[in-house]
C-alpha cells in the first residue's frame, strides 16, 4: 500500500503524481499520458497534481487538467478516493521562438482561471487550489485574496500557495486562515533553498509538497549531488530515485512529494519509496 498522510482534510498518498511531464514539451502523447495516470491510480496513488498552465507553449491550453479529467473518468477504480490539486497564476508563451512561462496574479485573472480549471477538471469544487507563483506586478495579498474569494464561493474546497517564501506564507495565513493547508515549493538534493519553508510549515502544521523532488528534467543538473543517494540505493537494492523520495519524506510527517513521470514504469518505481526504511546511518550519509 502506498504511504498515506493527511493533506489538510484529505487522507491521501504522500507520494503523488506530478502531471506536468505528461502535457508539456517532450511528452509522449495523449495515450501514454492516460496510461501513466491509470497505472499510478491502479498502484494505489490517490494524489494527482496538475495546473492550468500544464500545456505546450503555443498549443491548446489546460491540456493537463483535461487529461486528468479524462483519465479519472475512464478509470475503473474509486474516483472519490482521489485528491486532485491544481494551480492558477501561470501561463505559457513563446519568447524568441522558445517555449517559456509567465505569471499573471491579477485577482480577476486568478478567479477566471480557477473557474476554467473546475470546468476542465469536470468538478463543481476543486479539492485543493494553489496560487501557482507570485506575480511581481501584483501585491501578494491581492492575489491571495482572490484565492480566498474562490474558496468562499465554493470553487475550491481548500487552498495552498506555491513558490512561496516564509513572509508570503504568513501573508497567506493571515488571509486564508485554516483554509490554507499546503505550501508547494521546489525541494530536492540539488535545490535546498526552501529548507526554511519546509521547517516553517512543520511548525505551523501545514503540509509541505515538494515539486521536482527528483531534481526536475527540464534543466541540466549536478548529477554528483546524487552520488550519496546512489550509494544508499545500491545497499538497499533499489533505484536512487526511491532513496531521494524516501529521504524527503523522512524530513517530516507533513512532507509530500509529487514526482513527475513520462511513462508508467517511472511513477510505479517512485510509489515504492514509501516502503523504503532509511536507517539513521543512511540519513547521516545523505545529509
Amino acid at each position: 500500500m502506498v504511504l498515506h498522510r493527511n493533506l489538510g482534510p484529505f487522507d491521501t498518498t504522500a507520494i503523488g503524481l506530478g502531471e506536468m511531464p505528461l502535457t508539456i514539451e517532450n511528452n509522449l502523447g495523449h495515450d501514454k499520458g492516460i496510461e501513466t495516470i491509470h497505472a499510478a491510480l491502479d498502484a494505489g496513488c490517490r494524489h494527482v497534481d496538475t495546473a492550468w498552465a500544464y500545456y505546450c507553449s503555443g498549443g491548446e491550453e489546460q491540456t493537463g487538467e483535461k487529461l486528468v479529467r479524462e483519465a479519472l473518468a475512464s478509470w475503473k477504480g474509486p474516483r472519490e478516493e482521489v485528491t486532485v490539486a491544481t494551480k492558477v497564476g501561470h501561463f505559457r508563451n513563446f519568447t524568441d521562438g522558445k517555449p517559456t512561462w509567465d505569471v499573471d496574479g491579477r485577482p480577476e485573472s486568478l478567479i477566471s482561471r480557477a473557474k476554467e480549471s473546475a470546468l476542465a477538471l469536470g468538478v463543481d469544487t476543486i479539492d485543493l487550489l494553489y496560487f501557482h507563483r507570485p506575480d511581481p506586478k501584483v501585491p501578494y495579498n491581492e492575489s491571495v485574496e482572490a484565492i480566498k474569494q474562490l474558496v468562499d464561493e465554493g470553487v475550491a474546497q481548500e487552498a495552498g500557495v506555491s513558490n512561496a517564501s516564509v513572509e508570503q506564507i504568513d501573508i497567506a495565513r493571515g488571509i486564508l486562515g485554516d483554509k490554507l493547508i499546503a505550501v508547494q515549493n521546489q525541494y530536492s538534493p540539488i535545490y535546498l533553498d526552501t529548507a526554511d519553508t519546509l521547517a516553517y510549515t512543520a511548525k505551523l502544521g501545514l503540509s509541505f509538497v515538494c515539486w521536482s523532488p527528483l531534481g526536475g528534467f527540464r534543466k541540466p543538473k549536478d548529477e554528483s549531488r546524487f552520488d550519496p543517494f546512489r550509494e544508499v540505493a545500491a545497499a538497499h537494492g533499489v533505484s536512487y530515485q526511491q532513496v531521494v523520495l524516501a529521504w524527503e519524506l523522512a524530513k517530516g510527517d507533513h512532507v509530500f512529494v509529487i514526482p513527475g513521470a513520462h511513462r508508467p514504469a517511472t511513477i510505479l518505481d517512485s510509489l515504492k519509496a514509501g516502503d523504503l526504511e532509511l536507517s539513521e546511518e543512511d540519513l547521516a550519509t545523505l545529509g
